[in-house]
């Protein structure tokens, strides 16, 4: 968006035509974008109202989403929406600045976009937000206004690359991800800025928080000395932070920190163990637990069956098994039934036997699609009596286990007829 069409957006007349387009939800559905678009142009600017239908749509997804609590008020563009990291993200990531900075510490964000994680630093310490998209600042500088701390925070138009961090004691890095094409970048290194570019501003601010994607190789922080920490947010991973200096945390020994899994909201957080007994691999127990995306990301899975005391399926497999139903916020559980080495027919002769209706089935290691055992499987139960079919490993043996939903009520069975899920990480 120009800073021209971002300046009449925040205008008065702009904003009495948002406040008009988002009171009208059915005219921002796609399908009538035109009208819209054309109903606007009779008032206002081709580039004006192509503005104020992309602030609408955006402001409209964002109170859908519930990224931020104060959405409504909020002003955005569908990248700056769409790159934002969301107010339970950003609170949390604010709240480690705060507990480990003195009051007062000056702050930059680094591409801050539209001010998500601004507004949440500049809770706590002055904020200035660098961008080099001066709409982008605009609009930042409007959304701190509508949480009432735009007196703590200040904008700056400038290319980070050339950027001096002396004048500040803490750093909140966001790189571009993406190509302006949209294209996402896997590698640290083709961020824009780079990550590399970090190692310019380390001696003299060392106190760095880094947002990066969840699917970091991490071969390639080798040599970096941070901690990563993967979030997810109701189960979904949503993204990585490095940490530096004072930000990286200690474990209870006082050693630092390499990798933390941290589920939202609640702060339910589990770290790397870096002397931690092996975990032995068993045949399946009563309960199947499936760990959270941000534990398995994290490289968590072996610390997360010590703190459960739970045993693995397989050496190279995410699932654990035990004997005992232990209630935690870091996996979702069921229960198992049967563990038959997969064969198709007698599974299919199993489920009906059981008098099995419909089944969701999730994956993981297994090579079969989904899809083609939904249309293999010839289920002649009723369809109330639903069960869930695992795929996976056990042992290096490819396995189905038959299992249903534990008493924690973790995992729906609530699916439609002969769903099937497919659950396979990275």
């Amino acid at each position: 968006m120009q800073v021209e069409v971002a300046a009449f957006v925040l205008s008065e007349k702009g904003q009495a035509a948002l406040a008009e387009l988002i009171a009208q939800p059915a005219a921002l559905s796609q399908s009538r974008h035109l009208a819209t678009l054309t109903r606007l142009r009779r008032r206002f600017s081709p580039e004006q109202a192509a503005g104020l239908l992309e602030a609408a749509t955006a402001r409209l997804k964002a109170v859908q989403q519930g990224k931020f609590s104060r959405a409504s008020a909020m002003f955005f563009t569908r990248t700056g929406l769409e790159q934002s990291s969301g107010e339970h993200i950003a609170t949390h990531r604010a709240a480690r600045f705060a507990r480990n900075l003195p009051p007062g510490s000056r702050i930059a964000d680094l591409g801050c976009g539209i001010g998500g994680d601004s507004l949440a630093l500049a809770e706590y310490f002055p904020v200035t937000g660098v961008d080099l998209d001066p709409a982008r600042l605009l609009f930042a500088t409007a959304n701190l206004e509508a949480y009432h701390r735009s007196n703590n925070f200040s904008a700056l138009e400038a290319d980070i690359n050339h950027f001096d961090p002396a004048f500040y004691q803490g750093l909140f890095f966001d790189p571009a991800r993406r190509t302006e094409e949209g294209r996402r970048l896997f590698s640290v290194e083709d961020y824009t800025p780079p990550l590399s570019i970090i190692k310019d501003w380390l001696p003299g601010v060392p106190d760095i928080a880094v947002k990066i994607a969840p699917g970091v190789k991490y071969d390639e922080l080798a040599g970096y000395g941070c901690e990563v920490e993967i979030i997810s947010v109701r189960g979904d991973v949503k993204e990585a932070v490095l940490w530096f200096g004072r930000l990286r945390s200690l474990d209870t020994t006082g050693r630092p920190v390499s990798r933390r899994a941290t589920l939202l909201p609640g702060e339910f957080t589990l770290t790397n163990i870096v002397e931690k007994p092996p975990v032995a691999v068993e045949m399946p127990g009563q309960f199947l637990y499936e760990p959270d995306g941000a534990v398995i990301r994290a490289g968590l899975v072996e610390e997360l069956a010590l703190q459960i005391k739970a045993v693995k399926l397989d050496e190279d497999i995410a699932f654990l098994t035990s004997d005992n139903l232990v209630s935690t916020p870091f996996a979702r559980s069921v229960k198992v039934l049967e563990s038959l080495p997969f064969n198709l027919k007698k599974l299919n002769q199993r489920l009906n036997e059981l008098g099995i209706g419909r089944v969701v089935v999730k994956k993981r290691g297994s090579p079969l699609d989904p899809q083609e055992l939904e249309r293999a499987l010839k289920l002649k139960g009723p369809r109330e009596v639903e069960k869930i079919i695992v795929l996976t490993q056990v042992r290096g043996t490819h396995t189905a286990l038959i299992c249903e939903a534990a008493n924690s009520g973790a995992t729906s069975s609530g699916a439609t007829s002969s769903e099937v899920t497919n659950h396979e990480q990275d």
